[in-house]
């Protein structure tokens, strides 16, 4: 009996331990490590912020998912892994010590290094956690003059969000017939197009910023944030009255001092394996590829994993490998939601399509996802 040990709970957690289960059965023993009980659907976090979702719609209990899939559930901190000696060491949880395994899918994501920009802890909201969604959003409903800053910090990887949420409040101004007293920035150390590595999307975004009259600040790189100024890169001042920033992000610190990382993320190959390791795989934001870090890559990247780490407990030739691809959904509220498809390794013009349907596909989406990995809820 093989002993495989998950490690992080979000998306690549979730599916490899899911497509484990489905593919070993109960003749191998499957563990999952989660700092938090609950799963958090990320992408519904900007709807849940401006009321367009309730919470339950975003959380999940993670424990009785596992149950459900007859996968060990551990709740508690990982501390640091031995890959050599195939330990690792978890701590403040359900189990405190070291615990061995025979095979590892490495998936704790990376971490908010929000301690990069002095005083983003103190004066920024974020979408990260259903705290700050909730937090953001009481935010949101009091405010109704001024100036609103939107963006990420160098080294956040995640421009979705960003989008969504300027998108949803020029919206709600506009029922609420308050858009003129509000003005709208988006800010980024890179233009939209380095954002998304497409023109189409990058042309189409701009179409829609400016009918909504959000503007759109390129090269700008947020290094301190005070009460009512975000201070850049290049000594300028940005003003605000409300500022929702997307935070730097460090790959998992558990990772670190084992020569397997690059700028702390985590070095793989196309097959999900670790370099240089035996018996260890990585999955999601952890990783060491290019590009934005989205969930639906997790997802694939898990899949990626799961089955050449059952074929290898099977002595079987490996038999996926991971295309890096990105899929996205930009939610506009209307006719201006967008979809791009593009293969980030190759460089080639990705496909590009925008339309009402893209909303409506995307909730889709969300709820299959959502109904077919956690069919209870229980808090």
């Amino acid at each position: 009996m093989a002993k495989v040990l998950i490690l992080g709970g979000g998306f690549g957690g979730v599916i490899a331990a899911k497509r484990l289960a489905e593919q070993l059965g109960d003749e191998h023993q499957i563990t999952l490590v989660s700092r938090n009980r609950h799963f958090v659907f990320y992408p519904a976090l900007v709807r849940l912020a401006f009321g367009k979702c309730q919470q339950d719609d975003v959380l999940f209990n993670l424990r009785q998912a596992m149950l459900d899939q007859r996968v060990n559930f551990i709740e508690a901190e990982v501390a640091r892994i031995d890959p050599y000696e195939r330990r690792v060491s978890i701590a403040r949880g359900d189990v405190e010590g070291s615990v061995s395994y025979d095979y590892l899918i490495f998936a704790l994501g990376r971490r908010l290094a929000t301690e990069k920009v002095p005083g983003f802890y103190e004066h920024a909201h974020h979408l990260l956690s259903v705290d700050k969604a909730h937090k953001f959003g009481k935010a949101i409903k009091s405010f109704h003059e001024g100036r609103v800053v939107i963006g990420q910090c160098a080294e956040a990887r995640l421009p979705v969000p960003v989008y969504e949420t300027a998108f949803a409040l020029a919206r709600r101004l506009e029922e609420n017939n308050e858009r003129d007293r509000v003005r709208i920035s988006i800010v980024s150390s890179d233009p939209i197009e380095t954002e998304f590595g497409d023109s189409n999307i990058a042309l189409a975004l701009q179409t829609a910023l400016d009918r909504h009259q959000i503007e759109f600040l390129s090269g700008i790189s947020i290094e301190k944030v005070t009460e009512r100024e975000a201070i850049t890169g290049n000594g300028g001042v940005l003003n605000f009255d409300l500022l929702m920033l997307m935070p730097p992000f460090q790959g998992a610190p558990a990772a670190l001092n084992q020569g397997i990382t690059t700028d702390a993320y985590i070095n793989v190959d196309s097959s999900m394996r670790v370099i240089g390791v035996e018996g260890m795989y990585a999955v999601g934001d952890c990783v060491n590829f290019s590009g934005p870090k989205m969930g639906h890559m997790a997802v694939r990247q898990a899949e990626v994993a799961a089955a050449n780490l059952a074929a290898e407990i099977e002595g079987r030739e490996l038999v996926a490998q991971y295309d890096h691809e990105m899929r996205s959904v930009i939610d506009e509220g209307g006719a201006d939601s967008m979809y791009l498809h593009k293969d980030i390794w190759t460089n080639e013009p990705g496909t590009f399509r925008q339309g009402r349907f893209w909303k409506w596909a995307k909730r889709a989406h969300e709820k299959y996802w959502e109904t077919s990995t956690f069919s209870m809820r229980h808090f």
